[in-house]
């Protein structure tokens, strides 16, 4: 259908409604300067905060780059969408009656509004059922679960809207479709009941849980968390994806925790709905929880709404999966983060226990002491880098210090960056005080090998991203079509230490993970030790799952589709599919080695360049040059610390280039052998 001619009477009805920070807040953080706000501009690459939003006049312009305009053209030019569509989607979000200069696309677009409030309106009543039905004979054993084991009280499971799920098949579904008359069709887009497989009908996805209601920030309730009372895997299910429920952009319990957010300035993140209803129950108001450990880049800058100073404090679970979900909640604002314009915070809780535990045997005041002493990320990120690895062994110990220097070297301001230096020196040594001063040299040293700026463009070829197209596909290719192989390629992407870099093979890639998330089973005697291993159900058809999301994310259909169909090509290319991840992860190591290699030459020869400048009447180091450049390895000895600090850098710079050369080497040959094994099927 054509785009429909919108009424200008609903135009601006929509533009009067919106508020243009509430818009752009979700895409860009934004500080409060004055009587507007400011942040990074999303339109180009903007280091520094050049990007204004004027809340009086609803406009938003950029002194970098020039773009301007009100709320719908930024979301026109940052989406790329038509106007019409940009008015459709936020008359839904600000619920303005939509009017058209057509009688039947009038009509269309109503029945697409109302949709969405059907669907409110049946997860409420819903809501209600499972409340009713906690305080019946059949939901005993979950309410002693609820009081006593979870120590909830009255005031507090009437607060959350906590209910029960009876244990029958159908119990649900009679009530609302048989009893209450609603379309089953309805009920089941509201990711209530499921089509039976075989034959008709449709059974309760919901039985025999604890159901926690998932409200959006509104107060609408828009989906489900549960918890089974009994063996059955999962041990936590939420509701499907719908129209109104999308886990990646809910934060369960902002609704409630906004206000006490704005006010305390800051934001506590925590793993799991009890932890949020436990800390709420004990006073503490400023907490949400990101419905598992992936907290998403859209969850976090709905958090940074709501906070001045743009602090906040992840208290995620204090074991393996834990760390990881912290370390992938600091990459999605890493960039923000090393420029300050974001206050991270950790926080692991002793002896390892989740916020519901800790108040179980301490009080509210004892937690907030542990959050007022709670590190920043980075503090958290090199002691964890240090104590992870056995310092007296020396492999580890290199591990340990490249890790640290790793982190060091994204740290833009060179005071910070002494400062963490001088204490990764220390922490490095162990307290030994003439080690602590070489660590810190050699330390300095590698930090500035290491301050290439991976992700920048600057050291990248255009034949780049070719290859990174090419391999990204090809790992998410055999990922959605050769189920047996998916450990292998997350142990490729953890062992290399890549991810996928484009945007829309890392749309796949996020969705996949929280699909995962919500669906798999892990083997019981690996269920607390390894998370990693979580492996989907045999039934279940992860290429479905991400086709459907293509309904909801239609802008990435163009390209997500060749993942998802093979072609004859394609299906050659998987053929093997053990030498084609090789060769696939091997590549995306290389584009980010050889970047490397091209920033530490340049630094080499720049370094080279200022040594000559720097001491121009010195034979010696003139000679020590010219056998750089020919090659020649023989170390000149000289009398001046100056000129030794000097050669001495050139000669580490030259380390680090040749050592990430020869590595090179090293990729190559995984790939050729890769491929040389692959080219055999066709001959």
């Amino acid at each position: 259908m054509s785009a429909p001619r919108i009424h200008p009477d609903t135009i601006e009805h929509v533009r009067q409604a919106t508020d243009i920070v509430d818009i752009v807040s979700e895409h860009v953080v934004l500080k409060k300067q004055g009587r507007g706000f400011t942040g990074c501009c999303p339109f180009h690459e903007d280091k520094s905060p050049s990007f204004s939003v004027s809340p009086d006049k609803q406009f938003y312009y950029c002194f970098g780059c020039g773009a301007g305009g009100n709320v719908f053209k930024f979301l026109m030019e940052l989406e790329q969408r038509s106007f019409a569509d940009v008015v459709l989607d936020l008359a839904q979000k600000y619920q303005v009656p939509v009017q058209s200069l057509e009688e039947e696309e009038r009509k269309t677009l109503q029945r697409q509004l109302s949709h969405r409030e059907q669907l409110y309106d049946v997860l409420s009543i819903a809501t209600q059922f499972y409340q009713q039905s906690l305080r019946k004979p059949e939901g005993q054993n979950a309410y002693r679960y609820a009081t006593q084991t979870r120590h909830l009280s009255e005031q507090t499971l009437g607060y959350f809207q906590i209910g029960y799920a009876p244990g029958g098949w159908q119990t649900l579904h009679d009530k609302l479709v048989l009893e209450k008359k609603i379309p089953a069709k309805l009920v089941e887009e509201a990711g209530l009941i499921v089509p039976r497989k075989q034959g008709d009908g449709y059974y309760d996805r919901f039985r025999d849980r604890l159901m926690i209601p998932i409200h959006d920030t509104k107060g609408r309730v828009v989906g489900f968390g549960s918890r089974t009372l009994t063996n059955e895997k999962p041990k936590y299910l939420n509701s499907p994806e719908t129209e109104v429920f999308d886990k990646s952009k809910l934060l369960f319990g902002l609704d409630k925790a906004r206000k006490s957010i704005v006010k305390e300035d800051r934001a506590i993140v925590v793993e799991g709905y009890f932890d949020v209803i436990a800390l709420h129950a004990a006073g503490i108001d400023n907490v949400v929880a990101s419905m598992g450990t992936a907290l998403t880049g859209e969850q976090i800058r709905q958090i940074l709404r709501y906070t001045d100073s743009k602090q906040i404090i992840l208290n995620f679970d204090a074991d393996k999966a834990g760390a990881t979900a912290a370390k992938r909640a600091i990459r999605e604002v890493e960039d923000l983060a090393y420029r300050g314009d974001v206050q991270l915070r950790i926080l692991n809780l002793p002896n390892g226990k989740d916020a519901d535990e800790f108040l179980r045997e301490q009080d509210a005041q004892a937690y907030r002491g542990l959050i007022e002493a709670s590190p920043l990320w980075i503090d958290w990120q090199i002691e964890s880098a240090i104590e992870t690895q056995d310092l007296s062994q020396g492999e580890q110990f290199q591990k340990a210090s490249e890790d640290v220097a790793a982190i060091l070297g994204k740290l833009p301001n060179a005071a910070i960056r002494t400062h963490y230096i001088r204490q990764s020196a220390g922490l490095l040594s162990q307290g030994d005080t003439r080690m602590a001063i070489q660590l810190e040299e050699a330390l300095r040293i590698q930090v500035r090998g290491q301050r290439w700026h991976g992700r920048s463009q600057k050291w990248q070829r255009p034949a780049d991203f070719t290859l990174r197209e090419a391999a990204e596909a090809q790992l998410l290719r055999i990922y959605l079509h050769c189920p047996d192989y998916r450990f292998a390629i997350k142990d490729a992407l953890r062992q290399r230490e890549v991810e996928f870099s484009l945007s829309h093979h890392r749309f796949v890639w996020r969705e996949i993970l929280r699909i995962e998330e919500d669906e798999s089973v892990i083997p019981l005697e690996h269920e607390s030790q390894h998370p990693e291993l979580a492996q989907l159900p045999e039934e279940f058809d992860l290429i479905a799952s991400i086709q459907d999301l293509c309904t909801y994310y239609p802008q990435e259909t163009q390209l997500i589709y060749p993942l998802l169909q093979l072609d004859e090509k394609t299906e050659l290319d998987i053929l093997r599919p053990q030498l084609s991840i090789q060769a696939a992860s091997a590549s995306l190591e290389r584009i980010r080695c050889e970047k490397r290699c091209r920033h530490l030459l340049n630094l080499w020869e720049s370094a080279l360049s200022t040594a000559k400048q720097t001491f121009p009447d010195h034979p010696f180091l003139h000679s020590y040059l010219e056998a750089l450049l020919e090659e020649e390895t023989e170390r000149i000895s000289v009398a001046r610390r100056e000129e030794s600090d000097c050669i001495e850098e050139l000669e580490e710079l030259k380390r680090l280039y040749y050592q990430e050369k020869q590595y090179l080497y090293t990729l190559d040959t995984q790939r050729c052998f890769s491929l040389n094994e692959l080219s055999e099927i066709f001959e």
